[in-house]
């Protein structure tokens, strides 16, 4: 996925907001297999681990059986049909998750040769916070950022301040 860009300063914004609601205290359950920004975080000194490549939509095994303190899911929801299935399942009691927003002057990202590099789904802010809501959180941060690239073009220059990724910090709803 990353073999010829590094998303740096995707990363370098999902980190700064992480550190600013997480501590290295906190185990942490990242959904997603292993990835370069699991291993960032595990330089940064946070305590790592990570589903294994099921299908989230069909298998929660590993969101069951965490005991972690957090899940992460950056740019995951996005690739699930019905992503409220495995939040509506995750144990832990704070979320900090990521998505591509969807951009109007742009058709939903599919990848030609990978089945499991494609987004269903591309959210607008809205529905990614009722999606939430709706599976039992409560977003208690949230924060947007573009994401422009070096080429000529009304795509590029529309990257340039049309947001492209939202990240939010959520606590699970207490029950009665």
């Amino acid at each position: 996925m990353y073999e010829k860009t590094f998303p740096n300063r995707r990363f370098q914004h999902t980190l700064s907001f992480l550190q600013k609601h997480i501590s290295t205290d906190e185990s942490i359950l990242d959904l997603g297999v292993e990835n370069p920004f699991s291993k960032i975080m595990t330089e940064q000194g946070y305590s790592v681990e990570n589903t294994k490549g099921e299908d989230l939509d069909l298998n929660f095994e590993s969101v069951l059986n965490s005991s972690a303190d957090v899940a992460t899911a950056f740019e995951i929801f996005e690739h699930l049909i019905a992503p409220f299935n495995v939040l509506k399942e995750i144990k832990a009691n704070k979320l900090v998750a990521s998505i591509p927003l969807k951009l109007w002057f742009s058709p939903a990202y599919r990848s030609k040769t990978d089945p499991w590099d494609r987004h269903y789904h591309e959210f607008e802010d809205w529905q990614f916070d009722w999606l939430l809501e709706k599976a039992g959180w409560e977003i208690k941060d949230r924060a947007k950022w573009t994401n422009p690239v070096k080429k000529l073009g009304i795509r590029p220059l529309l990257r340039s301040f049309t947001p492209r990724y939202y990240i939010v910090y959520a606590e699970r709803i207490k029950t009665l």
